[in-house]
């Protein structure tokens, strides 16, 4: 049953729900300055005489704890609602932020920062998306989207300011961690207290009339249990940890590969990690608008293929190169902003609407499998060959497995037997 008259911050629902996209992407904005970490790598290395492989274990554990976390976070949302979830994931935030100032060496950093602060982030992250997914029952994808653009466009805002933290002798690189974390814990808990779902009688007016065979119009609701016996679910885990391991790869070795192999100075590399952001932001409405009009399937192999030529291309001709350089690592940043995309927007599609916090919790876990095997791959290739261009052609050979995967398995639930 509709209810038209519903009214949301002082609004109609339907006006007043993208206050609550608009919400989530400044919530995603706090969280997604781990994407700026690429500019504490050298000046921790200096720090502590760390390798390249040591200084990306922050990073690589922090995502992989976030993701480990997404299918609790996605219990707790069903349990408490988005607000309270919300607040216990800013508190551990700001925590993880803050003790890790206090780190004596890279294996306590690598704990607090990247245990505390992932778990925090990883209860988080679902609650604004889950909100949005739920007040926008059809064509979801533009709005998550928007809101877990501000993931990606953070580091736009996050790694300047890291950078001028870290140069400044008053501060300094572990001061930096206290700072930020004291402004995230305030600015989430204060958001937190806007989020809400919408009334179970509630839908957007036209919900009824719209066609209900569009493919991105959900016509089931799986639990996690019943997704979970589902060929879609493997085939979307499977195209989605492509994605993100590609993805978080350029993203962790933005910078380095800026300063070592396309030669350019310090500066500039994490200017160019800003530029980046921008393009990893934009991937998630374009990527989302994209699966609402050409479905998932389409919208991953599109996907897989620009990865697969950037790959390509850099592998062959990035040695020295700053403009193929710019060009490569924008378009990997867009490609695993679309997949941040493409992928709760999926789950909603095929599994529907209903259980949705608990299953795209579940299908979450392909991003933290993707941040290991991708930081692995980046930091031991450099380690064993000195440079991180070997790890590209691998890439190239991941984009082609996925656009195999997506062709014979990314398929709607309805098409299949799910018993």
């Amino acid at each position: 049953m509709t209810k038209q008259n519903l009214k949301l911050f002082g609004m109609e629902a339907e006006k007043g729900r993208w206050i609550l996209v608009v919400t989530g992407l400044l919530i995603n904005v706090c969280l997604g300055s781990i994407y700026a970490f690429s500019i504490f790598r050298k000046p921790l290395e200096a720090l502590w005489g760390l390798t390249s492989s040591q200084s990306g274990y922050p990073f690589m554990v922090f995502l992989a704890v976030f993701a480990i976390a997404m299918p609790l976070a996605g219990n707790l949302v069903a349990r408490w609602g988005p607000k309270k979830t919300t607040m216990l994931g800013g508190l551990l935030v700001g925590a993880g932020w803050i003790i890790a100032s206090f780190s004596p060496n890279i294996t306590f950093l690598t704990i607090l920062y990247g245990v505390i602060g992932g778990a925090g982030v990883g209860i988080v992250y679902g609650c604004p998306i889950a909100v949005v997914a739920k007040w926008f029952p059809q064509k979801s994808g533009l709005a998550i989207g928007l809101t877990v653009m501000g993931f990606g466009i953070s580091a736009l805002v996050i790694a300047p300011l890291m950078k001028a933290m870290i140069d400044n002798p008053d501060i300094g690189i572990l001061n930096t961690f206290l700072y930020l974390g004291i402004a995230f814990l305030v600015v989430i808990t204060l958001l937190a207290q806007l989020l809400s779902f919408p009334p179970t009688e509630w839908a957007p007016a036209g919900v009824k009339t719209a066609s209900a065979t569009t493919a991105t119009t959900p016509t089931i609701n799986l639990s996690r249990q019943e997704m979970l016996r589902t060929r879609s679910f493997y085939a979307l885990w499977a195209t989605y940890t492509i994605g993100c391991l590609t993805g978080l790869m350029a993203i962790g070795i933005a910078s380095p590969v800026g300063t070592e192999i396309a030669k350019l100075d310090t500066t500039t590399a994490a200017l160019a990690v800003s530029l980046f952001a921008v393009f990893n932001g934009l991937g998630r409405p374009l990527f989302g608008a994209i699966t609402d009009k050409l479905g998932p399937k389409h919208t991953a192999m599109i996907s897989f293929a620009m990865i697969l030529g950037v790959s390509l291309l850099i592998s062959f001709l990035g040695q020295g190169n700053a403009l193929l350089y710019f060009f490569v690592f924008c378009v990997l940043w867009m490609c695993l902003g679309g997949w941040l995309a493409i992928a709760p927007t999926t789950t909603g599609i095929f599994f529907g609407k209903k259980h949705y916090a608990q299953n795209y919790g579940l299908v979450f876990t392909a991003y933290g499998a993707g941040a290991i095997l991708g930081t692995l791959l980046s930091g031991n290739i450099k380690d064993i060959t000195g440079s991180y261009l070997g790890a590209f052609p691998i890439v190239a050979g991941l984009a082609i497995l996925g656009m195999i995967i997506a062709a014979i398995g990314l398929n709607p639930v309805k098409n299949q037997q799910t018993g």
